[in-house]
């Protein structure tokens, strides 16, 4: 009969466990002071949206398959941050207390810019960023999402190069 010898089963797998380990890529940088909070999320199969007419506005909204529609309220701490992520579809944001930094890691240089309560932006789909807090107030902004149904809210990602 054959005999292991526990020490050197445990030796053979942490030398595997550490050959894992790393050469697994960086792992995605988490937030701090970020609480993000989902409000509600409606599923809806295929869009298909058009309004009326009004004056120069138009809407048309169509998508190929079943789709989420979602909000969530967002709230970073004073010096807080969400972390380096994206999303799997535009998020529409809206700032509703405070300020915060929205930092672009598409951009070569890494550029940032600061929006105020009652201030709206757009997210790009799978545009690399993070939120920050950099004052020491409260912020709060809340996230409109329609996204591929069943498909997660937030793409963690690793820290841009460009990135200090």
């Amino acid at each position: 009969m054959n005999h292991l010898n526990p020490s050197r089963v445990i030796l053979s797998m942490t030398v595997a466990a550490t050959a894992i380990l790393t050469a697994l890529p960086a792992l995605a940088t988490s937030g701090s002071g970020f609480a993000p909070a989902p409000i509600v999320t409606g599923h809806y199969g295929s869009l298909d949206v058009k309004a009326d007419k009004v004056e120069k506005w138009d809407l048309f909204l169509k998508t190929k398959a079943d789709s989420d529609v979602g909000a969530d309220r967002l709230t970073v701490q004073p010096g807080g941050y969400s972390g380096w992520h994206s999303h799997p579809a535009p998020v529409f944001v809206t700032v509703t207390e405070g300020e915060i930094q929205w930092y672009d890691g598409g951009n070569p240089l890494c550029t940032w810019q600061t929006y105020h309560a009652g201030q709206s932006f757009i997210e790009q789909a799978f545009r690399i960023h993070q939120i920050r807090n950099a004052t020491g107030n409260v912020a709060e902004f809340i996230g409109i999402r329609i996204s591929p149904a069943g498909v997660g809210f937030r793409i963690d990602e690793n820290k841009p190069t460009n990135c200090q």
